[in-house]
């Protein structure tokens, strides 16, 4: 677009905003959208004794309507995480690599329109008095805004977003991030209704793992899953997903992931999968597990299974008042059978690293030593998981020679 083309834009734009507001262009209906547009515009390029043309209206509405310079990323669904620090500079995630893309915003005003008009969509909003927000798009990515002064060089936006990754164990053996021997492992583990729980850092595929996993499951169970951000994505014809919500501008209106597991526990759940634990919902959770809701799931943020059990640990002592989370640890392992841990290589690559299962009973040597490595064997040598499988029934996996 040349110095000309993007004068006639801004002034449309600046023209649309001063008279309507960004809130009630948000509202208007396409069509109703393209008639001011069309308006505006032909004014704007009369007193230019120019054209209107397509790429005028197009470009003006993803402005008002769309998110700008962000669109191009949006739109190609092998883009990830999209990272945007200022209006110059726009960084990408694709097949775990970062990249900063050519696109950028006009200004930090732009920059400022496009995050207000991605909070907004949530009931948020973003400015001095409140500097963070959180917000969803329809696809489920989840957008994470920052401005002065909390951000110290100005507004900051990231945007997390659920690509779909290996949809199957398969796809993870193909993709070279497990052996097939882990993935017949895992894919028993689910199927004897073991509760497992996957570990890892940021971007290591914990989701993706875990919709892997729950593709292993019977199509004639009622699952419920529980997030934060709705990202899983099950095949299942009986699936029930249920989301959090933060409060709204007055404080009001909160949904918690301990009051979604809550009202679970009364909708009759063959199988209960939360996309992550990382507050008082462990206590919640925890007894589910210890009451008969085997073959359940969840992800733990930890840099190592031992650190998994550490960290559900203390979220459950925190949330009970406790100030000694070992005293947990054996309801832990008896809710708990295994846990799996991921980890991203230095090329972005996502590995799965270990398959532990919990002993039965404590150690004096602590978490670490109350577990047992299924995958990879110390010797290079995995066992076959199971001697029988265990129907409808939740106990601890049997293993051949154990």
């Amino acid at each position: 677009m040349n110095w000309e083309d993007r004068s006639i834009q801004h002034r449309a734009i600046e023209r649309l905003l001063g008279e309507h507001g960004p809130r009630a262009l948000a509202k208007m209906s396409p069509e109703q959208l393209q008639d001011q547009l069309r308006g505006e515009l032909s004014r704007q390029l009369t007193e230019q004794h120019g054209s209107l043309q397509a790429e005028h209206l197009h470009r003006i509405q993803s402005e008002l309507m769309g998110l700008g310079p962000l669109e191009p990323l949006l739109a190609d669904s092998k883009v990830g995480d999209i990272l945007v620090n200022g209006p110059e500079a726009i960084w990408y995630e694709r097949e775990g690599r970062l990249y900063r893309s050519a696109q950028r915003f006009d200004d930090e005003t732009h920059l400022m329109r496009i995050m207000d008009r991605l909070v907004s969509r949530g009931g948020r909003r973003i400015d001095e008095s409140s500097p963070m927000a959180d917000a969803r798009l329809p696809d489920g990515s989840r957008v994470n805004a920052v401005v002065r002064p909390a951000a110290v060089d100005g507004p900051q936006l990231s945007i997390r977003r659920f690509v779909g990754g290996p949809r199957l164990l398969s796809d993870w053996v193909s993709a070279g991030s497990m052996t097939t021997e882990a993935a017949e492992m895992l894919g028993d583990l689910v199927r004897q209704r073991a509760n497992l729980i996957i570990s890892g850092g940021t971007g290591a595929g914990k989701t993706s793992l875990l919709n892997a996993l729950s593709a292993c499951i019977d199509r004639d169970e009622r699952i419920l899953t529980l997030e934060d951000a709705a990202e899983l994505r099950l095949s299942q014809p009986h699936v029930v997903r249920l989301e959090a919500r933060p409060p709204n501008l007055e404080g009001k209106g909160e949904i918690t992931m301990r009051m979604l597991l809550r009202n679970a526990l009364r909708m009759r759940p063959d199988r209960l999968i939360v996309g992550e634990v990382r507050g008082d919902e462990v206590i919640e959770l925890l007894a589910a597990l210890n009451t008969g809701h085997g073959g359940s799931m969840g992800t733990v943020h930890a840099n190592s299974a031992a650190d998994a059990l550490v960290r559900l640990a203390s979220m459950a002592a925190i949330a009970l008042g406790q100030s000694h989370p070992e005293m947990l640890s054996s309801q832990i392992r008896a809710a708990v059978d295994v846990v799996l841990h991921l980890e991203r290589n230095g090329d972005g690559k996502r590995q799965l690293c270990s398959i532990h299962r919990l002993q039965s009973q404590s150690t004096q040597q602590g978490a670490a030593a109350s577990m047992q490595r299924l995958w990879p064997k110390p010797d290079g040598m995995s066992q076959h998981l199971y001697r029988s499988p265990v129907a409808n029934a939740h106990r601890k996996p049997e293993l051949d020679g154990a």
